[in-house]
């Protein structure tokens, strides 16, 4: 059955009618650009203040490291949290709680005079902070929907990274100044008027959300937000965190409790309703899950360096908190600039190989960095990290938003930066570790030695990651940022032309090569199946099978053919019509992720039906087991022929096909367009079973097959 993850969709937080003028004008995206780098900048600008809080508070050194990794552990809890309770509440609600919160933690930390009232307050700033980036890009993502864009704006988009990303590595440069004026209080005092701003600047610039809250009772509530799974997903990286904080000494029960409570989250997740953490998409959806590791780990690298050196420029080379942060500040220009210039390319895979192969340029750099080595040559060293930074981050960023199911857009924006935080966690256990005896030449060789290996495994990943180059090629055929849909393109060929011929190889033996026949689409009908959001979280790229069946309508409107949308939805008449024998239908009603009128059961939002168009909603497997009669609707329209695609290949294409071969329908299934949870079941229907009942194609094929119109 599909994943219930997706029964979160950007329709219960899309306004009605869209904004006027420019739509992403300063007003809307200054408080989100402010709001996304509070959570970076206050990572880093308690780097310089580290020194200073322990010689204030009579603490060692090392002890302080817990302020850097409170704040990452709960970043890295809150992060997908808020995404969830964005979707769930609405966006412009969660970012201004957010940032209330931070103005909160801002005083709290101001007057602080312990270790522990410092730790609540970042363990605040952390939960505030963390509502910012993924409230920002679901609040992007409505706008370019109410604006009728195809999607954002590079420029917006990276405008975010680039915030983000350069805040990281100026943080340290302005809490050096900072702290070098008015002390170390200064980390913590700075956040009133920078929240204070954001908060005025987020009330005058964001539409309020439009839907009401609806919190129901608590249990539902708890089920809706996955509630367990948040809680099982925070003591597991509790416990990983405890283990890291312990490093050099191996903390066994530590990670012992981190295993068990990940296996217990797991098998949760795999059963909830709603599942937070949506374990199978992440085992399907390789090229998100890949992005999340990549990212993880390219930030692993930046923060060691980021940490480790500005500790090392202290207390090895007697630089003050301003001077080290000074040194660090080309590092964020080159972050900026480089940021800047991958938001304005397509591509993402040569970009993230760049990123990967300066990493490791930057990590070998640092095996000769010692106590003699020249300042310019050191920032030398800090610039090739910006690079490094910039570029991965803004990259990362676009194929999230490429490769995410659009109805958890909130959530797997969180998750991106749950494994930044998580590689940030493990850059302060092997900063720690390095530096445990005395911060000196040797800990930095053998940090150097740590990111030359984190560098190299990050090459090999991305090189091998075919699906980057899928990601490129998409982005090479959608209209242009921010752009409107276009309409159909007209066709080229001359009226009563005769279409060229494709030649079709068939895998299933028996078939051989042959000339597939050509189409008629004034007789022809594609039948877009199960493109639903409660679907798609269930196979492996959804976006991608998205795109191509997006392709395929864009075909049928510029070529004349019908469409027809099929989509599985159960009235509560249906409901209670189901036998409790009918295996998939009854756990589909036990469930209730299957229920009419909800936006889970709705066609996916890229796929806009035409007024001329047939939707049907079927109450069982096949799309002819449906409320409308559609042997009757093709009739009516003349239909001989019928193009199939859908979600799944063993579920509503399986059935479907079968029924209409019988029915003596002339069938061409789009194999780029149809998807299964199961590759392997997906390959031995399209390659050992399909091809005797239809012509096996793909969406670029359509064109060459279409005739003209009668």
């Amino acid at each position: 059955m599909p994943s219930a993850g997706d029964t979160r969709t950007p329709e219960r937080i899309s306004e009605a009618g869209a904004p006027r003028g420019n739509p992403f004008g300063a007003r809307f995206v200054a408080p989100l650009y402010l709001g996304a780098s509070l959570n970076p900048v206050n990572s880093s600008i308690i780097a310089t203040a580290l020194v200073a809080i322990a010689a204030a508070l009579h603490i060692p050194v090392g002890d302080t490291a817990i302020l850097i990794s409170s704040l990452y552990l709960t970043s890295a809890l809150a992060q997908p949290a808020a995404g969830r309770l964005a979707e769930e509440f609405g966006p412009r609600r969660i970012f201004v709680a957010g940032i209330t919160l931070v103005l909160v933690a801002g005083i709290v930390g101001s007057l602080a005079h312990s270790l522990t009232a410092l730790i609540v307050a970042r363990v605040l700033i952390g939960a505030g902070t963390s509502a910012g980036y993924p409230a920002a890009m679901l609040l992007i993502r409505r706008r370019a929907e109410q604006a009728g864009h195809a999607a954002p704006p590079r420029e917006v988009l990276g405008g975010l990274s680039i915030t983000g990303a350069a805040t990281v590595a100026v943080g340290p440069a302005i809490g050096g100044l900072l702290i070098g004026w008015a002390g170390w209080r200064a980390a913590f005092w700075i956040n009133i008027p920078v929240a204070a701003v954001a908060l005025f600047l987020a009330l005058a610039g964001i539409a309020r959300d439009p839907d009401p809250v609806r919190f129901g009772s608590p249990r539902a509530l708890a089920s809706r937000i996955d509630l367990l799974g948040m809680l099982g997903f925070g003591g597991s990286l509790t416990a990983l965190m405890i283990f890291l904080d312990a490093l050099p000494r191996l903390d066994w029960p530590a990670l012992a409790a981190a295993l068990v409570l990940t296996a217990a989250l797991a098998g949760w997740e795999l059963r909830a309703a709603q599942p937070f953490l949506d374990v199978r998409l992440l085992v399907a959806n390789g090229a998100l899950t890949r992005t999340y590791l990549r990212n993880g780990l390219t930030l692993m690298g930046t923060y060691v360096i980021l940490y480790g050196l500005t500790q090392w420029l202290e207390v090895a080379r007697g630089l003050s908190a301003y001077q080290a942060g000074l040194m660090l500040m080309p590092m964020g220009v080159l972050t900026a600039l480089a940021a800047r210039v991958v938001s304005r390319r397509a591509a993402v895979r040569w970009p993230l190989i760049a990123c990967a192969v300066l990493l490791l340029v930057g990590a070998v750099a640092t095996l000769f960095v010692g106590s003699g080595t020249p300042i310019a040559a050191v920032i030398c060293v800090t610039a090739v990290f910006g690079l490094t930074s910039g570029a991965g981050t803004v990259a990362n960023q676009t194929v999230l938003y490429q490769e995410a199911p659009a109805a958890a857009l909130g959530t797997a924006s969180g998750l991106l930066r749950t494994f930044g935080y998580i590689g940030s966690i493990a850059s302060a256990a092997i900063t720690g570790t390095a530096f445990h005896r005395g911060v000196s030449d040797s800990g930095l060789h053998s940090i150097a030695w740590v990111l030359v290996a984190i560098s190299a495994l990050v090459l090999v990943m991305t090189v091998l990651d075919r699906q980057l180059a899928r990601v490129d090629r998409h982005h090479t055929n959608q209209p242009p940022a921010g752009a409107r849909n276009p309409g159909p393109a007209p066709s080229t060929e001359p009226p009563g032309a005769e279409p060229p011929r494709t030649e079709s190889r068939s895998a299933d033996m028996t078939t051989g090569t042959h000339t597939t026949p050509a189409l008629d689409p004034a007789r022809t009908a594609l039948l877009l199946m199960d493109f639903q959001p409660v679907v798609l979280g269930a196979v492996p790229d959804p976006q991608g099978v998205l795109a191509r069946a997006g392709e395929a309508l864009a075909w049928a409107r510029a070529h004349g053919a019908h469409v027809v949308f099929v989509r599985v939805a159960l009235a509560e008449k249906d409901a209670a019509a189901v036998p409790a024998h009918n295996k998939t239908f009854s756990q589909a009603v036990a469930a209730g992720y299957l229920t009419d009128g909800t936006a889970a059961t709705a066609v996916h939002e890229s796929l806009k039906a035409g007024e001329d168009d047939l939707t049907v909603r079927k109450t069982r497997i096949s799309a002819f087991a449906s409320d409308t009669d559609l042997r009757a609707e093709l009739r009516a329209r003349n239909v001989d022929t019928l193009v199939l695609a859908g979600l799944s290949t063993s579920g509503v294409v399986l059935t479907t096909l079968r029924q209409a071969a019988d029915e003596d329908y002339r069938l061409f299934l789009l194999a780029d367009a149809t998807a299964d949870p199961d590759p392997e079941v997906h390959r031995v229907l399209m390659e050992k079973v399909f091809p005797h009942q239809a012509e096996i194609i793909s969406t670029a094929d359509l064109a060459a097959l279409s005739t003209a119109a009668a």
